[in-house]
């Protein structure tokens, strides 16, 4: 069944409707993080490619955004059918190219699918505004038109729901686009696109070119004076990098970039369901996400209970390939990845930290690192201020509330933080005081297509989600007018 999988994904650029093997005759190996196996040999685009994604986005383009909100939103209702209906296999595939446990990815292609729902029923609310002067008298007429052309970048960690949180709400909007995803795993990219077209999406409307000189073709790309949306998801240091691209031609950037998120244990906190939330929070996707939480901060009070707690749960996780049945921890993506996580365990013990649990690269095949729990993680330890992306809770203690929301605090990033507490007065006061665009108060996850998803300081610019996932890719018109 798994080869049947890969055999029948698509493995070449997506451009104007067409599968093309991309001018320069390139390709590149997608493996299987879980064993090392190749999986597929995938078309490498060039600049030449990029281009002529951007030509069929630009010929889709009039007749897109001149259709009727709804036939939009039945488009995007369509696609949200399809590909619920072909779950299972779309899970695999992520599985097969990601090394996620198969239950991570039934539950990213659930999230993926409600971003086409949800956009579905959003294309149809583009309201405006109509109103009168104060001091002229004359009408104020305020419509929202579809931006233009977007190029959209895609990490590895999600590759089908990263895709859809950005595809969802441009075509909403009227909006052709350009997918650039991570050439780590672009299997599921491409397989998304004969649903897309099946669903109804014109030829052109959404463009998927695979890489492996990434910055190179982005960077074309956002120097085409008919690109106007880059949204991206992915490092910072990789964001800033493309700002600096986005600022010659201004074009409209949306980024949604790293996190450092804290998990705070208050001492009222209902620890059993801090531990279910600190599960969440830190093994969904094996912690390779920029939401997972990263460093936890436990009250002095509840520390041992809930390392206790959260040990005794981590460490009964089972490590294996994803596609087995009850692994809950599956391989990371590559080898850079899990020798990060490595290091930065190492890093944790060499400066006083205890593991109380995992803390060792298995032997044999495949990029496994096992769920890991590190107690008294010393302040200046690396893994508190870089991003662990792997399955290791690192916990720290704290006595007062002032101190603990300054370490919370001392971070250039401000994505995402996790608080709980029983007294919830005091859960949304703290909360008020995190500076991070979003937080799961008694929640260990926040990710919702009706949310607005982003973060403050250098986690991004813009919002994904919610409505105001639309606006990203649409420009404000007024009108002036006298009757």
């Amino acid at each position: 069944m798994n080869e049947q999988i890969t055999n029948s994904a698509p493995n070449d650029l997506y451009i104007g409707g067409k599968w093309v093997e991309g001018t320069g005759g390139d390709r590149f190996d997608v493996l299987n993080p879980a064993d090392q196996t190749v999986l597929a040999s995938v078309a490498s685009g060039t600049v030449e490619d990029a281009i002529k994604a951007i030509d069929a986005a630009e010929a889709a383009f009039a007749d897109w955004a001149g259709r009727s909100p709804r036939e939009r939103a039945e488009i995007l209702r369509k696609a949200w059918e399809l590909i619920i209906a072909d779950k299972e296999r779309f899970a695999r595939l992520i599985t097969l190219e990601n090394g996620k446990p198969l239950s991570d990815a039934r539950g990213e292609v659930a999230y993926a699918a409600e971003f086409f729902r949800w956009y579905a029923e959003e294309a149809v609310r583009n309201r405006g505004e109509v109103m009168m002067s104060p001091a002229s008298g004359a009408r104020i007429l305020v419509q929202h038109k579809p931006a233009g052309i977007g190029v959209l970048v895609t990490p590895w960690n999600f590759p089908a729901a990263m895709g859809t949180r950005k595809i969802g709400p441009a075509l909403a909007a009227g909006c052709p686009v350009v997918i650039k995803p991570a050439s780590a795993t672009p299997l599921t990219m491409l397989a998304l696109m004969p649903v897309l077209a099946e669903a109804g999406v014109p030829a052109g409307v959404v463009n998927v070119v695979p890489s492996k000189s990434s910055g190179k073709i982005v960077d074309a790309m956002l120097h085409d004076a008919r690109v106007r949306v880059v949204s991206f998801t992915g490092s910072t240091e990789v964001g800033r990098t493309l700002l600096k691209s986005a600022a010659d031609n201004i074009v409209n950037p949306a980024m949604e970039l790293g996190g450092n998120a804290p998990f705070i244990v208050c001492d009222d906190a209902d620890l059993d369901k801090a531990v279910e939330g600190a599960i969440l929070a830190k093994m969904r996707n094996i912690g390779e996400a920029c939401t997972a939480a990263n460093r936890f901060f436990v009250h002095d009070k509840v520390y041992d209970a809930f390392a206790e707690k959260l040990t005794k749960r981590m460490g009964a996780m089972k490590m294996g390939n994803g596609l087995e049945d009850g692994v809950e921890v599956g391989s990371l993506v590559n080898a850079d990845t899990r020798n990060k996580v490595t290091e930065l365990v190492d890093d944790a013990v060499k400066r006083g930290a205890k593991v109380l649990c995992g803390g060792k690269v298995p032997e044999g095949p495949g990029y496994f690192y096992p769920a890991t729990v590190l107690g008294d993680v010393a302040p200046d330890s690396q893994c508190v201020s870089e991003e662990i992306f792997g399955p290791v809770a690192a916990l720290q203690r704290f006595s007062d509330d002032d101190e603990m929301i300054a370490k919370a605090n001392d971070t250039e990033y401000g994505l995402v933080a996790y608080l709980f507490a029983g007294d919830m007065k005091r859960g949304l006061a703290l909360s008020e005081r995190l500076e991070y665009g979003m937080v799961g108060l008694n929640r260990g996850l926040v990710s919702d297509p009706a949310a607005p998803f982003g973060g403050v300081k250098q986690s991004g610019i813009g919002r994904e989600g919610s409505h105001e996932g639309l606006k990203e890719f649409q420009e404000t018109q007024y009108i002036s007018v006298e009757w």
